[in-house]
């Protein structure tokens, strides 16, 4: 019933007027025929000739259906790709497994536990994914008056006063009935600089007397000395626009048993993989496809995640749940589980209301990386969405997948050096022929390709999963599956945001595993061609499938390792990239109409008209307008070449602070503007993107090798001559 009411505005019939009996049988029976008729095609015994020709033929009806890319035709490449998948593991599982040797065994086995991992994983993607709600935001009532009041939470420990007070000028300047809206800053860290800001700005100030469960604990103490009927959360660093609440609150609303929503996490600031490959903007970041697809997919099964910032919750549910969960350090996914299993709904609103800063160094990114997939280990440990009351089927899987997710540390270092065991050891891990091989694992590695192509395209490049899951299996490997033994270990670590990057230079310790794991394919590489050339008995058919394999792990592996060249980043205050209309004020009267090419909390770039030249150091005015309304600030020219000026304001009053972010961070249509509006994928494209990165990667490595071989040269040279002069 759940489903069905959320899929009013799709292509659901439903049964409410009919009896049960009727509208069980409408349910049941159309099931039973689909999973009969699934059943008897994927089992359908072919020869190599046959496969080949049915695959073939699906292959070509998928590229047709992509042309289409409508709703029912993603549907139906979904299920031609469930049709290869299940087939591939069916002819797996009955065919290929007639091992002999230990070694085969071993190495056999392990592959395949992998592979029904992924099989697993795509299956459950499919499902979440596959019908995206699009929920679009819920109108309010006319008479705000009515209006719910709101309490905003921005819970802080170390970071600085600059990022909380961008926060926190925006939490103030959210369109709301300002007698119904109360901002506190939640300072863990007790700090007196922030209690005297929050006292000049006029916004709340909470403290405790302990840190006990970290953030959760933190919010949970502000929950008890608050009594608004909404509670607000953000991170920090995330900046709300002034459209915030009046963009989710409207669900609320309508729906009394919505507990809570959740917007996008938007950055305007690169993560690792974007900075250190210079992909921002270019290629969809890591979190895009969960923010811009999944919860979207999610938000029709009812099972929207909580993700702990740029949320609202309904105070009533979530003190009866207890409080922001404390048993796992991922809090807000746990949080939304409990709400669930009560009955209550979580809803999805797929456009950006907030934006923050991403973590700055591979290693800070990691960091979080493992308590995100330490907390899922956990929760799947102790509170497992397939058991227990209140979860709809929906739900479950849902939960299931966010969870299994987790678990690709050791599948990814398997397919990244299973053809390893036949270049190294001879072990044959399928007991078939190569041709057989190909005819079966082709087209369920082509559908599944082309199919998450059509459906992610906006948000995922094809083959960026895998560079990403390349660099954090080794660090998340071991921390998920200890949570699994025991689930207490480990502690919530706060993500460090806002750093400097002095200068570039290449991190060996993150690293390290990559190398290890690219050195190896390599070794791969040279073993299998002097096996093809020297080895009369080897067969060149499947020493060529396992060469192929290893050169696209090389492609990956070499990825990653480019990601751990870190780059310079000198700006502690990322700039945002935006035109917006400005005008200078020089102190001889002349007015400069301008646009801005780009903006920070200290200061703005300008784009001057042409053949018009400000020199550096000139003191002026420069106004930014919110319709037809004017701000002045007062700023110093730092940079001037030709059309382009960098300004720095100077010394801003808490009140210009204020109405600066107003006009520039929190504009309501600062982020949504361009929400996956990036280039749309295309597999082969991506590829080249890719090997294009992998490449790079060999030569970073290469250069910081020799970087480092000829600093040790010297330092030994210096050394040896230290040792003379002594003796």
């Amino acid at each position: 019933m759940t489903l069905l009411a959320r899929m009013r505005d799709g292509v659901a019939v439903s049964v409410l007027r009919q009896s049960p009996l009727v509208g069980w049988l409408a349910r049941v029976v159309p099931m039973v025929l689909a999973g009969s008729l699934m059943a008897m095609v994927v089992a359908a015994p072919l020869d190599l000739h046959q496969q080949l020709l049915f695959s073939a033929v699906c292959l070509a009806a998928t590229l047709v259906l992509r042309r289409k890319a409508g709703r029912l035709a993603i549907l139906a490449m979904v299920v031609l790709s469930v049709i290869a998948s299940t087939r591939y593991m069916y002819w797996r599982l009955t065919s290929s497994l007639g091992f002999e040797g230990w070694v085969d065994m071993m190495f056999g086995y392990g592959l395949v536990l992998a592979e029904f991992y992924a099989l697993l994983v795509l299956l459950l993607g499919y499902l979440q994914t596959s019908w995206p709600l699009e929920r679009k935001p819920a109108a309010l009532p006319q008479d705000n008056r009515t209006w719910p009041s709101v309490d905003v939470f921005i819970p802080t420990y170390n970071e600085s006063l600059d990022i909380v007070k961008l926060t926190a000028f925006a939490a103030q300047a959210i369109d709301w009935p300002k007698d119904k809206l109360n901002v506190y800053v939640l300072d863990d860290g007790r700090r007196e600089v922030f209690r005297s800001f929050c006292e000049d700005a006029g916004i709340g100030y909470i403290v405790r007397p302990h840190n006990n469960h970290a953030k959760a604990g933190n919010l949970n103490w502000a929950l008890k000395h608050t009594n608004g009927e909404f509670v607000a959360i953000f991170d920090a660093d995330h900046v709300p626009t002034r459209s915030f609440l009046q963009v989710g609150m409207g669900w609320f609303i309508k729906d009394p048993k919505l507990a809570m929503l959740q917007t996008p996490h938007f950055f305007f600031s690169p993560d690792p993989f974007e900075k250190n490959l210079n992909t921002f903007r270019v290629v969809p970041g890591e979190n895009e496809l969960f923010y811009g697809l999944v919860q979207d997919g999610n938000d029709l099964w009812n099972a929207t995640f909580f993700c702990g910032s740029c949320a609202i919750l309904r105070r009533g549910p979530l003190e009866e749940v207890g409080g922001v969960a404390v048993e796992t350090v991922t809090e807000d996914a746990h949080t939304a589980l409990k709400l669930n299993r009560l009955g209550y709904n979580t809803a999805y609103i797929a456009i950006p209301q907030a934006a923050g800063l991403a973590t700055e160094s591979l290693s800070g990114h990691i960091g979080q990386r493992i308590r995100w997939a330490r907390g899922m280990a956990q929760i799947f440990r102790t509170d497992n969405p397939l058991l227990g009351k209140g979860l709809g089927f929906g739900q479950r899987l849902c939960y299931l997948n966010a969870m299994l997710h987790f678990f690709y540390g050791l599948p990814r270092l398997v397919f990244l050096t299973a053809p390893l065991a036949y270049l190294f050891f001879g072990a044959q891990v399928f007991q078939a022929s190569a041709l057989m091989i190909l005819a079966y694992a082709m087209p369920h590695i082509f559908q599944a390709s082309v199919t998450n192509s059509t459906m992610q395209g906006r948000f995922r490049h094809s083959f960026w999963n895998e560079v990403y899951e390349s660099v954090l299996a080794w660090y998340i490997m071991r921390p998920v599956l200890l949570a699994l033994v025991n689930p207490k270990l480990g502690t919530f670590n706060v993500t460090a945001k806002g750093g400097v990057i002095d200068k570039s230079y290449f991190d060996w310790a993150m690293a390290r595993p990559y190398i290890v794991v690219l050195g190896l394919n390599l070794l791969g590489v040279v073993v299998g061609l002097g096996k093809m050339v020297f080895d009369d008995s080897a067969s060149n058919a499947t020493l060529a499938i396992n060469l192929c394999w290893t050169l696209y792990n090389i492609i990956m592996s070499a990825a990653a390792v480019a990601v751990a060249a870190e780059a310079r980043q000198i700006r502690g205050e990322p700039r945002v990239f935006a035109q917006l209309p400005a005008m200078l004020g020089l102190a001889n009267g002349k007015t400069i109409v301008c646009r801005t090419s780009d903006f920070s909390q200290s200061g703005v770039g300008i784009s001057l008209p042409a053949e018009v030249e400000v020199p550096q150091g000139t003191q002026l005015q420069v106004s930014l307008f919110r319709d037809e309304n004017e701000s002045v600030f007062p700023a110093t020219v730092v940079f001037s070449r030709g059309q382009s000026l960098g300004l720095s304001f100077d010394d801003l009053s808490l009140q210009q602070q204020s109405e600066l972010v107003r006009l520039t961070f929190s504009r309501a249509d600062m982020w949504a503007a361009g929400w996956g509006q990036g280039v749309v994928d295309t597999p082969l494209a991506a590829l080249r993107e890719v090997s294009l990165v992998g490449l790079r990667g060999i030569v970073l490595l290469s250069k910081a090798t020799a970087a480092e071989l000829l600093l040790r040269s010297r330092f030994l040279s210096f050394s040896k001559k230290i040792i003379l002069r002594q003796t």
